[in-house]
């Protein structure tokens, strides 16, 4: 493995989020979330025959690149999750926490298990491969509601948006539509103000683990299709891609730190995600940094990238 492995600490479903990103696995129990866990990280998590092994949220980190990424391996999800059952609503908010959500799911048996995973993470507001709808959404006191498209709108109109705002009570507000939405994606954005629909924009999404229990013409299907990776997670196949997948999904960049006069320091970089900001940089080094920090200087290292 190219990753080095490390104990994430701490058991249950409110785990502390550490390292520089965090990606949940979710998926049906016995689809070897346990094993892909145990043979990434240095950290123990029951994997057996049978269902249902894992019942907490077990946190494992792979040090990979100089960052460290938290792997979550969450209870096995069943269906009727997002009504409850068999912790569903505890798994799903925890995942929600994730910057990466990937649902591994058993080769033999995989287009069954996909449907309804995706319904069952619908239903309570994760929505995978899609990007946040380009709209800007301000509640106001006062003033009333301030609509304004740069984009002919065909999927919806501005009676229907008026009208979803009125069945929010929402009547003081700005947006800003930026791209032609649908009415579900404005729903979606007035619900997700309130971090109750996150979108994950990430393209790795589907890994396909036991590939050694099918034919090779089936695993050449499975690995051409979008978003998707496929591994053995009893032979170590593919393990290493997928833990570089995973960085690549992440978008991180490395920050290095340079004192006055000298040369950077390449041995420790701040890992942030792409887009950072240089307070974030100083909220990597330390919180009391950014009050007091005046300028920065900043340089792009083409063999550090």
């Amino acid at each position: 493995m190219n990753g080095s492995k490390s104990s994430g600490g701490g058991t249950g479903f409110d785990v502390q989020k550490s390292g520089d990103a965090r990606v949940a696995l979710i998926g049906f129990p016995s689809v070897g979330k346990s094993t892909l866990l145990s043979k990434t990280t240095h950290t123990a998590s029951e994997a057996a025959a049978y269902e249902f092994t894992t019942l907490t949220a077990i946190p494992g980190v792979i040090e990979h690149k100089g960052a460290r990424i938290q792997l979550l391996d969450l209870p096995g999800i069943v269906e009727g999750a997002s009504q409850g059952r068999g912790r569903g609503r505890q798994v799903v908010s925890t995942a929600k926490t994730a910057d990466l959500i990937v649902i591994m799911l058993d080769a033999t048996k995989s287009e069954e298990q996909k449907r309804l995973l995706e319904i069952e993470l619908d239903a309570v507001g994760i929505r995978l491969n899609k990007a946040k709808p380009d709209v800007v959404f301000k509640r106001k006191t006062t003033g009333g509601i301030t609509l304004n498209t740069t984009v002919k709108l065909t999927k919806t109109d501005e009676k229907t948006i008026r009208t979803i705002l009125a069945g929010y009570k929402i009547h003081n507000c700005d947006v800003m539509v930026r791209e032609d939405i649908t009415t579900d994606e404005f729903i979606d954005v007035l619900i997700g103000s309130s971090n109750r629909v996150l979108c994950f924009e990430g393209m790795l999404t589907y890994v396909y683990n036991k590939v050694d229990a099918i034919s090779l013409e089936q695993v050449d299907k499975l690995a051409r299709q979008q978003n998707t990776v496929v591994i053995s997670c009893e032979m170590d196949l593919n393990l290493d891609y997928l833990i570089e997948r995973m960085w690549d999904e992440l978008r991180l960049v490395k920050v290095y730190t340079k004192k006055r006069g000298a040369h950077p320091d390449l041995s420790d970089p701040i890992c942030l995600r792409k887009g950072a900001t240089i307070e974030d940089v100083c909220n990597g080094v330390h919180r009391s940094l950014a009050p007091n920090f005046r300028y920065a200087l900043v340089w792009v290292c083409l063999l550090c990238l």
